[in-house]
């Protein structure tokens, strides 16, 4: 039997240092991870808010999150398995469902924070879409301002 070298030594392994648990497992790119929660400094310590989206195999989940140095608090939740409530039954994983859900989130943080009587929304619903023509470039809009 021939003499093989050791290439890591006992003096490598104590040295060695793991990594997080969550970048061991693949599930956090810490780097973009400070880039997303990274507040410029010159705003005294508000939180920045994020509005995360997951697809899962059967639903959409949305959240809004900010992260504190103890852990990420999600201020308001939504997923696509409620919206059967509101009359969307099926397709509960398709774009629809996603612009939905984000929409409910929305609306859960207005009422949270008491601005949902600023902010009402679209009462009547009639399907039409507003257009503009300056030159040859079409523009859809919510109204058109004949000021601008």
């Amino acid at each position: 039997m021939p003499f093989v070298k050791v290439t890591k030594t006992k003096a490598y392994f104590k040295r060695y240092q793991v990594k997080y648990r969550r970048r061991r497992e693949g599930k956090t790119d810490y780097r973009q991870r400070k880039r997303l929660c990274c507040q410029a400094k010159n705003k005294y310590q508000s939180p920045k808010y994020r509005f995360v989206v997951r697809f899962t195999n059967k639903q959409v989940i949305c959240q809004i999150a900010y992260s504190l140095i103890d852990g990420d608090r999600i201020l308001t939740s939504a997923s696509s398995l409620e919206l059967p409530r509101y009359g969307l039954s099926v397709g509960l994983k398709n774009y629809a469902a996603a612009y939905c859900t984000g929409l409910l989130c929305a609306r859960r943080l207005l009422q949270k924070v008491g601005l949902d009587d600023v902010y009402e929304g679209n009462d009547e619903i009639d399907g039409n879409v507003v257009k503009t023509q300056v030159g040859k470039t079409t523009y859809y809009v919510d109204e058109v301002d004949e000021d601008k």
